[in-house]
């Protein structure tokens, strides 16, 4: 149901000329310029190794070199884990609009919307992995860095509630930079009322299951993406409230090269498991089937 976004119009990538030397009288030869399609190739951000995108793709966006795991947009996301047939998407038309009259923030969200392809930094929905139901809610980073205004505190508080009123089991996929500032003090009070939609849904005997991805900090740090029955990060992934630089001058000491990823906080106990994305499918299915054996759903 998420291909059709995908499909853009392919653009091309022009390589210069080359000359090259030919024959006893070494006679100069200039090769024609050649195009390939823009995004046949792609870089890796951490170790700089250049690779097919299709084989990329294939695994997952996991750098084959380094291990480094590359951002999921909400549909890959989707797409990945939960099964091919049966995901049902919840509140596809909730928008943001702009309560504050901040400047240029209609405009902001337009942009947005049409770079991502997204309607909000969000997608909720019902549906299954290996067969086993569950509530969803992705959030994505290429969408205003995957901030927490209204809209997006709205959706997942229904997507808790709508967890809580089946009696199924719930997973959240955080990433983002924070709450979003255009949106002032309405979105600072999401973390207040997702985290109330996730105690009824505690006081209920729920399973909720919080998966934490690169980035997750701010108010999304300090809210819904703490309070999972299982915090679960993928590799390398940075989840923390304020960001290096602020601390560093805050408390005026060299923080460590490791503060704030994944390892650091699964060591100092912030964490349950680290999970590479391979094995997070499969990792999540177990969790569901044994929440299910113990009559949770």
């Amino acid at each position: 149901m998420f291909k059709d976004i995908f499909q853009k119009k392919r653009k091309y990538a022009t390589i210069p000329s080359e000359r090259a030397v030919r024959g006893e009288g070494q006679e100069v030869v200039e090769r024609p310029k050649r195009e390939i399609p823009e995004g046949l190739m792609n870089k890796c951000s951490k170790c700089g190794t250049i690779q097919y995108s299709k084989e990329l793709e294939k695994n997952l966006k996991v750098c084959p070199a380094c291990g480094y795991h590359m951002r999921l947009n909400a549909m890959e996301r989707i797409a990945m884990v939960l099964d091919e047939q049966g995901f049902v998407e919840l509140d596809a038309d909730m928008v943001s609009v702009d309560p504050l009259g901040f400047p240029g923030y209609s405009s902001k969200l337009e942009q947005q919307r049409l770079k991502s392809g997204l309607k909000e930094a969000v997608i909720t929905g019902e549906g299954t992995i290996e067969g086993l139901p569950v509530v969803v809610a992705v959030m994505s980073f290429d969408f205003f860095t995957g901030s927490m205004g209204s809209v997006v505190g709205e959706k997942i508080t229904r997507a808790v509630e709508h967890a809580t009123e089946k009696n199924l089991p719930l997973i959240i996929f955080s990433t983002s930079g924070g709450a979003r500032m255009q949106e002032s003090i309405l979105s600072l009070m999401q973390m207040a009322k997702t985290s109330a939609a996730l105690a009824r849904l505690d006081e209920q005997g729920g399973l909720y299951i919080s998966v934490i991805t690169d980035p997750t900090t701010g108010g999304v740090s300090a809210s819904f993406a703490s309070l999972g029955d299982i915090n679960i990060a993928e590799p390398g992934a940075v989840f923390g409230f304020a960001g290096r630089i602020v601390i560093e001058q805050t408390i005026r000491q060299k923080l460590p090269e490791d503060f704030q990823t994944a390892e650091f906080n699964m060591q100092h106990g912030q964490l349950d498991l680290v999970i590479h994305r391979k094995e997070l499918r499969t990792t999540l299915a177990k969790l569901l089937d044994m929440h299910s054996e113990k009559g949770g759903v």
